[in-house]
């Protein structure tokens, strides 16, 4: 009788055991769907007016700052990032941080220029956000990102405040952020325009910030020459360019026994930025798990990326709804699996 009675109370016990693990899946499972569901989340690009911006805590958006308010307002913390063009430093405008980008030398005016122009043309959800500038002190003022460029990738990841984030999740969305801008620059309201500032790979990464929620912003646009068509195409700088991360036509065609020439150099279009997708998207997803499944399903768009022929690559647009696809297929096989569980 005693052994009757035990399991008469033990089988409640059970059964509420059972129903709590069934909610704490369901939880999972909802919480995993929401964090993972959405490739385009809200900015603050798509919140302001055009010329205006909000960074920080701002609850409100306030029109780009002028020469008096960034002579004024804007005050130099630290020095924290330095370049041919530009030098950038970390600082305070009423509280909130911000980046100031100062112009280098003279000799680069054309290039500091270039890239404001770009800066201010290209604002949108794909290009960190622009707070101000004054053109005749040669400096603009953008919104601070502290993680710095997409190299500090693996370094971030790493870290215990973001070691949960370093998943084939977060890693294929940095890859969709990256094509995302492609086919934008590639139809964007100024032109076709090409990353010029992309000859390695490091120094393409460096063209890119990384958010603290984990997403690509371009940032370097000093280099953005843009495609004519009809016209005899674009050439980045006026050295030769080698190694195999650039395009093929990028690269001087005559043989080693014809001395460079950037006269006798053809030009080029878009499509050189879609032969180095492959390349920055295996940096980009590591060797996570999961990352291998995602190569298996971009094998054929990254064929198509490599072809020799430039007309025959895909567009920009093009691979982006591949990286999409497979995206939302990996995150229904998760799901299904979740499901599975329950």
């Amino acid at each position: 009788m005693g052994g009757t009675f035990g399991m008469r109370c033990g089988l409640p016990a059970v059964l509420l055991c059972l129903a709590a693990l069934l909610c704490a899946n369901l939880l999972l499972y909802f919480y995993l769907d929401a964090l993972y569901q959405d490739t385009n989340p809200l900015s603050a690009h798509t919140q302001c007016p055009l010329r205006h911006f909000k960074v920080g805590t701002m609850t409100t958006c306030v029109p780009w700052l002028q020469c008096p308010e960034i002579r004024a307002e804007v005050r130099r913390v630290n020095l924290i990032g330095q370049g041919a063009v530009k030098k950038v430093y970390l600082s305070e405008w009423r509280g909130q941080k911000v980046a100031l980008s100062i112009l280098s030398s003279e000799q680069y005016t054309d290039d500091f220029l270039h890239g404001l122009t770009m800066l201010r043309g290209l604002q949108s959800a794909h290009v960190v956000m622009l707070v101000g500038a004054c053109e005749e002190d040669g400096v603009f003022v953008t919104e601070y990102h502290p993680l710095g460029s997409a190299l500090t990738l693996d370094a971030t990841l790493a870290l215990d405040r973001y070691h949960w984030r370093n998943s084939w999740h977060t890693r294929l969305q940095l890859a969709i952020d990256y094509v995302a801008f492609l086919a934008y620059l590639h139809s964007s309201p100024v032109g076709i325009r090409v990353m010029c500032d992309s000859n390695d790979l490091h120094k393409t990464l460096s063209q890119f910030l990384l958010t603290s929620d984990m997403r690509l912003l371009a940032n370097d646009l000093d280099a953005l020459p843009e495609v004519e068509r009809g016209r005899r195409g674009v050439k980045c700088g006026h050295h030769e360019l080698t190694g195999d991360f650039a395009a093929p036509e990028q690269l001087w065609p005559h043989g080693e026994d014809v001395q460079f020439s950037d006269e006798a150099m053809p030009g080029y279009d878009e499509k050189t930025d879609i032969w180095k997708i492959p390349d920055v998207t295996r940096f980009l997803l590591g060797s996570v798990l999961g990352s291998d499944v995602i190569h298996f399903h971009l094998f054929q768009i990254y064929t198509e990326c490599k072809r020799k022929e430039p007309h025959m690559r895909p567009t920009a647009l093009e691979v982006l709804s591949v990286y999409r696809s497979v995206y939302d297929s990996m995150i229904e096989t998760q799901s299904q699996r979740d499901r599975d569980m329950l």
